[in-house]
């Protein structure tokens, strides 16, 4: 076994130690193989007893399927090792939700300024004294054509989220707040003193639901706006009104290809030709063919209106639609962290507003915190996949049946996206990503005074 790397296998877990310059086992532990998911199961483990009888030891935990434990011994030359297990659990037990950031602070950057300057200074030496690469695609005002049929999938499965939520919500019932914009999934709303709406502090927090609920509540929308060219000048503050908005998942799906006819955009057959460094004209095009007689664009899906909207008629058709908006909503979230990991996408770290394209635009419609010293300006910064498609989380009910959900035992219960939970409610399978934000591993107290007893 190499003992400076760790190696995966399909059962268990492989550990090795790492010290300065040469690779070292210290005395008393050897390679051997575990597979635990918590600190609680290794400290039961044949592992722990030995780590103990050495000079230093500390345990630290890294991720959810990662154990750093770091070991000394004594010696003439005091060494220091790093032993790393990694087990094969994908996905912890439980976890909470991801972390609700005041309004009056700003997100954290996705990759630290630090190492994006770091990776920019190797950059730049690696390519010291090389000749310079041939612009790629998508700098060069041509499409990536690998991505094209990721883009019409994308699009597509939009589509279909969103009839398949119009007819859910014929069978599964949702409730909404009236004076907050909390939605909870379920037959009777949650008694969660959570409101913040108008005269929250007279109701104490109470919320009170009406069934009143629309796909826009459960698959927020987020808008950006629309590029007619992606590689033309920045949009100015005056233009903001008459330069249309449009779906952020929309918006990064025409640059990639997908052609709608409402919002035309600039297509380029030739690569540009770059004058100065912001400054390029096009490519002669005349000799090339009519781009209408070349071969016909793939078709794409459309919304179904209210009217047309069809509840499933009976339990299996409910559980095949649940099933297919589940794989609809993942598909979705994946292909679009393909697009954006070539196709830039921006987000203002003070406020949800959404950018598509290589320039942000310049409107200062920004009212976030201290908007005032900025100007209205956005704080841009790279965004992330629940910046475009963001979930929204609602607490799980684990027996719709059954008693409602309770303040007291609210500690116990899980949360899961709208979407997901409104498909496991109907009959749908409960997906292995979402299993430890449901927390269904945890017992939950059938009384007040069990819940108190619980360490």
């Amino acid at each position: 076994m190499d003992c400076s790397s760790s190696h995966s296998f399909s059962h268990g877990a492989v550990a090795s130690f790492h010290g300065k310059g040469t690779n070292f086992l210290p005395p008393k532990v050897g390679t051997f193989r575990a597979s635990f998911s918590s600190k609680s199961e290794f400290l039961n483990s044949h592992l722990y007893p030995s780590l103990t009888s050495l000079d230093s030891f500390r345990f630290q935990q890294q991720g959810c399927n990662v154990l750093k434990i770091s070991v000394s011994v004594k010696s003439r030359t005091s060494k220091s090792y790093a032993l790393v297990v990694r087990s094969d659990h994908r996905h912890p037990q439980n976890s909470d939700c991801p972390q609700h950031y005041s309004k009056k602070e700003k997100k954290s950057f996705p990759v630290p300024i630090v190492e994006l300057r770091r990776a920019a200074r190797e950059r730049l030496k690696s390519n010291k004294g090389k000749p310079r690469t041939p612009v790629p695609p998508l700098k060069n005002g041509l499409l990536v054509k690998t991505l094209v049929p990721v883009a019409y999938d994308v699009f597509d499965e939009r589509i279909t989220l969103i009839n398949n939520l119009r007819r859910l919500l014929k069978v599964v019932p949702v409730q909404a707040c009236r004076f907050c914009n909390e939605i909870h999934v379920g037959p009777v709303g949650h008694p969660f003193k959570s409101c913040k709406g108008a005269n929250a502090n007279i109701r104490k927090g109470v919320h009170e639901w009406i069934p009143n609920v629309t796909v826009d509540d459960i698959f927020l929308p987020v808008e950006a706006f629309h590029l007619y060219d992606r590689l033309g000048r920045r949009i100015p503050h005056e233009e903001r009104f008459s330069t249309p908005r449009v779906p952020a998942i929309v918006e990064l799906c025409i640059p990639a290809g997908v052609d709608v006819p409402e919002y035309p955009t600039t297509r380029r057959r030739k690569p540009i030709i770059r004058i100065l460094k912001g400054d390029f004209v096009d490519a002669d095009e005349s000799e090339l063919p009519d781009p209408d007689s070349e071969a016909p664009k793939r078709p794409v899906l459309t919304e179904i209106s209210d009217s047309e909207v069809v509840a499933p008629t009976d339990e299996e058709e409910t559980t095949l639609l649940t099933e297919e908006t589940l794989r609809a909503w993942e598909q979705m979230r994946r292909g679009a962290k393909r697009l954006m990991k070539m196709y830039l996408v921006r987000v203002c770290g003070y406020c949800p507003e959404v950018h598509v394209g290589p320039s942000e635009h310049k409107a200062q419609n920004c009212g976030a915190f201290k908007h005032q010293q900025r100007n209205g300006q956005h704080g841009w910064q790279t965004a992330v996949l629940n910046d475009l498609i963001p979930p929204r989380y609602v607490w799980h009910v684990p027996d719709v049946n059954g008693s409602p959900l309770q303040w007291e035992l609210r500690n116990f219960y899980g949360q899961a996206p709208a979407v997901v939970e409104m498909c496991i409610q109907a009959g749908a399978a409960v997906p292995e990503e979402y299993r430890p934000t449901m927390r269904l591993d945890v017992g939950i107290p059938s009384t007040v005074k069990e819940a108190e007893m619980v360490v």
